[in-house]
């Protein structure tokens, strides 16, 4: 069975976690919390990082803010003075800071670290804040075909990077907005056969049909400032023309098959057979000659 002694250490640990996940932390002797540990605010607009404690010597305590990015810890306040980025757009309020006009970049955690001398020697606490800074949406990217056979399946998409949280998308044709879960009566109805991922930005058509031809624009969201919308862009969907592939088809069979009865006729009537006895002869007279030649040329060598 525990002692009384060590149920109250436990007791006191299990506060202190407590009270640490509240936003409430002690350590060193010096008590440190804030009313609010997770802060949110929009790009070029203000944001309150707010840090209090309780040392006895408030006029002697020593304040340091840091910004600490994974591994990395930079300083942000530090010997009375904001440093980097900070330094003529960010002000100390007691042991609070208000940043102005803060940016992407700004987004992290942020560590108020408060030490101070006391009787004991030096005491020391801190507590960490997180910023989150909203972007809205820049102007998305879509991809849409100009043409497309009917039949076949599409797919168009639609993407932006800025908005942060990440944007929801919706997508348009013809300026009226295509539903992401059409209604059971209305797909049988209208024969909807688009599938739409507003996470993703896709739009995707299986398959695709002449009625589907249209103009077609995509629009980003994240509540975050206005939406925004990329350039209107029209794809034109056309039925495959069965009875002209099937033309072209005989047109090339009837062109092979003059071509074969040509060749036919030019041999039976011995085109072909005259040209190669000419060409016959031809050779035959240049050998004869080329034989006598070698034999005058012997017989005048004999004398």
């Amino acid at each position: 069975m525990a002692s009384p002694c060590r149920l109250r250490l436990l007791f006191l640990g299990l506060l202190v976690s407590h009270l640490g996940s509240l936003g409430y932390y002690k350590a060193y002797g010096i008590t440190v919390e804030t009313d609010n540990a997770h802060v949110t605010a929009r790009e070029f607009e203000g944001a309150y990082l707010n840090c209090k404690h309780n040392a006895k010597k408030q006029e002697n305590a020593r304040i340091e803010w840091k910004k600490v990015m994974g591994s990395d810890v930079s300083f942000v306040y530090f010997q009375g003075s904001f440093v980097g980025s900070f330094k003529g757009r960010a002000e100390i309020l007691h042991s609070s800071i208000q940043i102005h006009n803060v940016t992407r970049k700004d987004s992290g955690r942020y560590r108020c670290e408060i030490s101070a001398p006391s009787e004991h020697g030096q005491e020391a606490g801190e507590i960490e804040i997180s910023l989150i800074v909203f972007v809205q949406p820049a102007a998305p990217i879509c991809e849409v075909p100009i043409s497309a056979m009917s039949g076949t399946a599409v797919e168009l998409r639609c993407k932006e990077n800025e908005g942060v949280p990440a944007s929801k998308y919706r997508w348009y044709r013809n300026g009226i907005l295509l539903l992401e879960n059409p209604a059971p009566w209305k797909v049988k109805k209208d024969r909807i056969h688009y599938t739409m991922n507003t996470t993703s930005g896709t739009l995707l058509f299986n398959p695709v049909s002449k009625n589907d031809t249209g103009e077609y624009y995509c629009e980003a969201d994240n509540k975050i400032g206005q939406p925004q919308k990329c350039p209107v862009k029209r794809m034109q969907v056309d039925d495959l023309n069965v009875s002209g592939i099937i033309a072209a088809v005989v047109i090339v069979a009837l062109i092979m098959a003059s071509c074969g009865l040509g060749v036919y006729y030019a041999q039976k009537k011995g085109y072909f057979s005259r040209r190669n006895s000419s060409v016959r002869k031809k050779t035959s007279k240049y050998k004869t000659k080329a034989h006598e030649k070698d034999f005058k040329h012997t017989k005048s060598f004999i004398i």
